[in-house]
């Protein structure tokens, strides 16, 4: 199977985009590992697949697979580069167009500046929508948000716990390059508290307008960047009352500006394209 696609990054966090108006797609989970291996296929953190809508009320539906092949409900930085793809392929002249995730309907929108804006909707802090299970765990009040206790290699750490249509767990750290994101991000995405894993993201706030962020992504490890992760953050760094909005959140692989007022959470960063391709795909990958 020969497949068309676009290798595309929006802050670094990279991305294979597949149309699959104009082609058929249809891949198992090996087929989707094998695409985003960095040494025998094209590479890529998550692979989005572009369909058309199957409701009146979207222009499109697209669905994001992890790199291990496994199917998600949202992407913050993969949502950006959505937007420039299907312009770029001719699909559609919107400027803001409205798209069907697993997650719900998203808005997004084309900037002057060449930026794109994501309307990432409301945070979840029902912790059985995250889903998180609680029971045994202690919490405490930071300003509005609750942080729950989490043993992680036997250091106790503090998580706002949270979902932007994907589960995420935050905690403030001093040194973000310090941080032990390598060893603690696998223990935190696979506890058993979280009965669908979790993004665990670790957070230095510089001051009330600025951050750093690194996230450990469940299905794919850390990333030079993630959208839902900054949204995230910034909304636990609000509810903590330690953030102002707008926040700007620095990562690896570039700037990301999150903006929130209590109620839809406003996500704005690039999207770029690296290059177009073919690959051929073995059915029995």
């Amino acid at each position: 199977m020969r497949l068309k696609f676009t290798k595309m990054h929006g802050a670094g966090n990279d991305f294979v985009m597949l149309d699959g108006v104009r082609q058929s797609v249809r891949l198992s989970t090996r087929q989707w590992r094998a695409l985003a291996d960095r040494h025998t296929g094209v590479g890529a953190d998550q692979m989005l697949l572009v369909e058309p809508a199957s409701t009146d009320q979207a222009d499109f539906t697209y669905r994001i697979f992890n790199a291990d092949g496994g199917e998600v409900e949202h992407c913050g930085n993969g949502a950006r580069c959505f937007v420039k793809f299907v312009r770029d392929q001719g699909l559609t002249r919107k400027k803001t167009i409205k798209v069907q995730t697993m997650s719900g309907l998203l808005e997004l929108r084309l900037d002057e500046d060449g930026r794109v804006t994501v309307d990432m909707g409301e945070p979840i802090f029902d912790l059985p929508k995250v889903p998180f299970d609680a029971t045994g765990l202690q919490s405490t009040m930071i300003g509005e948000d609750r942080a729950w206790t989490l043993l992680v290699n036997g250091h106790a750490r503090q998580l706002s716990i949270l979902s932007m249509g994907n589960p995420h767990a935050v905690q403030v750290v001093s040194h973000v390059e310090q941080a032990p994101v390598a060893t603690e991000g696998p223990l935190i995405e696979n506890s058993l508290n979280f009965p669908r894993r979790v993004n665990a993201g670790f957070m230095q706030i510089h001051d009330p307008h600025q951050v750093s962020l690194r996230v450990w992504e469940r299905g794919a490890g850390e990333t030079l960047a993630c959208g839902t992760g900054a949204c995230a953050a910034v909304v636990a760094g609000i509810r903590r009352g330690l953030l102002v909005s707008p926040v700007n959140v620095h990562t690896h692989g570039g700037e990301l500006t999150i903006a929130w007022e209590g109620g839809r959470v406003l996500l704005t960063g690039p999207a770029v394209k690296v290059f177009d391709g073919s690959i051929e795909i073995p059915e029995d990958a």
